[in-house]
């Protein structure tokens, strides 16, 4: 029988394969940023959901893959899109390994003020010096191409391959998390130091999988600035990072899926606290209201959004629900 959980997932990708149909310039540029700020949620997820490791560092990831695309770019003519998307993925997946080698090598608190720090380096490196232009940031003159069949600078096509890699992380992911090395990922969240008496030597997986995360930021941070066609200091703060872990919060810890309802929430939220239509003059002061929803969220549904139908059945049929399995 076909899981409810996987049907609602695929109807949502389909939902968003049909938008472009529908939405005008504007809903297609929001929604393709959404799918982005996704692909960097689940980027941590991995991390967080699936390893433990609480890293508060992701956005120099994110920062990365982004300048990377506009450093390699060639000022007059397009890049081909078959080595610059690669090498962008490399180079985030790269600084994260030198970050983990000596991340991991800590815990708990210091592990997340370390990430951090490695995060704050970075982001004065752009900032402060001329190879990130400052606080002016640096133009994408042209975008990207894969010869004639993919064009990035028409909005619908960068729509559809953001879209494409949104599936394709989904997916690769999923996959990750059901063969040995994401079990024993999941060993290690549970209880790392029976995983070492098991005979497991578990730095390596954490390392592993904190490469694999940097790359997959880095790969939306790409999509990111060749949507914008602009990266800036701001893409490597340490606000971001604090963003992207409210957003896998906001949707569920430990559920691809929540990831990527928390990407949608968080997003949607925001501009509902923006809209002047609906608040006012109180428009301006939105941080107030997503602050707040965001603590609503976290006291009345403690395992996020995605546990709303679980909520639901146990206050409907007053019975204890049994806790869903990480995807």
């Amino acid at each position: 029988m076909t899981n409810p959980r996987n049907l609602f997932v695929a109807a949502c990708f389909a939902l968003l394969a049909l938008m472009p149909q529908v939405l005008g310039s504007y809903g297609i540029d929001f929604v393709t940023k959404i799918m982005v700020y996704a692909i960097f949620a689940l980027s941590l997820e991995l991390l967080v959901g699936g390893t433990g490791l609480v890293c508060f560092g992701q956005a120099a990831f994110f920062g990365i893959g982004a300048y990377a695309a506009v450093w390699w770019s060639p000022p007059y003519d397009a890049a081909s899109l078959g080595w610059l998307l690669p090498a962008a993925v490399v180079a985030a997946a790269a600084y994260a390994l030198a970050v983990g080698a000596l991340s991991l090598r800590t815990k708990g608190v210091y592990f997340i003020m370390v990430t951090l720090a490695f995060a704050q380096m970075a982001y004065y490196v752009v900032h402060d010096t001329p190879l990130g232009g400052g606080t002016d940031g640096i133009y994408l003159m042209v975008k990207p191409v894969l010869g004639t069949l993919l064009d990035l600078g028409d909005a619908q096509t960068h729509y559809g391959f953001t879209l494409a890699c949104l599936i394709g992380v989904f997916g690769g992911l999923g996959l990750l998390n059901r063969s040995r090395f994401g079990r024993a990922l999941a060993g290690i969240r549970v209880n790392e130091q029976r995983m070492r008496a098991t005979g497991f030597s578990t730095y390596p997986y954490k390392l592993a999988a904190f490469t694999v995360s940097g790359g997959i930021a880095g790969l939306a941070g790409f999509l990111f600035a060749v949507k914008d066609g602009y990266v800036n200091p701001e893409m490597l703060s340490w606000h971001l990072s604090g963003a992207v872990l409210i957003m896998i919060i906001l949707g569920g810890i430990g559920h691809l899926r929540g990831a990527l309802i928390g990407a949608f929430a968080f997003a949607l939220l925001q501009e509902l606290f923006k809209s002047e239509a609906i608040f006012g003059p109180l428009a301006k002061h939105w941080h107030l209201g997503l602050g707040l929803s965001i603590i609503a969220s976290v006291m009345f549904l403690p395992k996020g959004l995605v546990g709303i139908p679980d909520l639901l059945m146990g206050r409907l049929f007053g019975g204890k629900t049994v806790p869903a399995k990480t995807e």
